[in-house]
């Protein structure tokens, strides 16, 4: 696509304004960049005032009046530390939403744990509860069990004394026979 003459004419009065621009801002460009006008004036920074260096001791030198530095936009400032406050509170805030995210996510997995025990505590109760139930019925054959360990015990006192009197028998059976 070319460009039209109007369109070139404008582009090369564009590149040449900051050449312009510049010569009315240097101090050495001479008369002619004074007679320019006064908008060139206000967007150049007027030099500080100075007294005249006037010495009258001979050999005393006297001071420049110090000059402060301009004074930086307050507007800018306070916007500039008022987007910085907002990054701040955004990080704080974003990290007490990590907060909260971390401690929902650990009180989920508690719950769960939780739930999981639950769960071990039903089977084992119920487990528990079988097993008692089995005891239960076998109950009656347990009190047999005992009944007849009693009775075995009786009857193996009983063998024994019948041991001692057969023994004593024999004793004064081997005597008469003697005899």
């Amino acid at each position: 696509m070319a460009a039209t003459e109007d369109e070139a004419s404008s582009m090369e009065n564009i590149s040449r304004a900051p050449s312009a621009h510049t010569a009315a801002l240097t101090p050495a460009a001479g008369p002619s960049s004074q007679a320019e006008g006064p908008e060139d004036a206000a967007a150049s920074p007027a030099p500080a005032p100075r007294k005249p260096h006037t010495n009258s001791d001979g050999g005393v030198e006297t001071a420049e009046e110090a000059v402060e530095p301009a004074e930086p936009d307050i507007n800018e400032l306070c916007t500039d530390m008022f987007d910085k406050m907002a990054i701040f509170l955004q990080g704080e805030l974003t990290a007490t939403c990590e907060d909260y995210c971390l401690l929902e996510n650990m009180n989920k997995l508690t719950s769960l744990k939780y739930m999981e025990m639950k769960d071990i505590s039903i089977n084992i109760s119920r487990n528990l509860q079988d097993l008692n139930n089995k005891y239960a019925s076998l109950q009656p054959y347990l009190d047999q069990i005992n009944q007849i360990e009693e009775q075995v015990s009786a009857l193996e006192q009983a063998a024994y004394k019948l041991d001692g009197y057969s023994k004593k028998l024999e004793a004064r059976f081997k005597k008469l026979e003697k005899r």
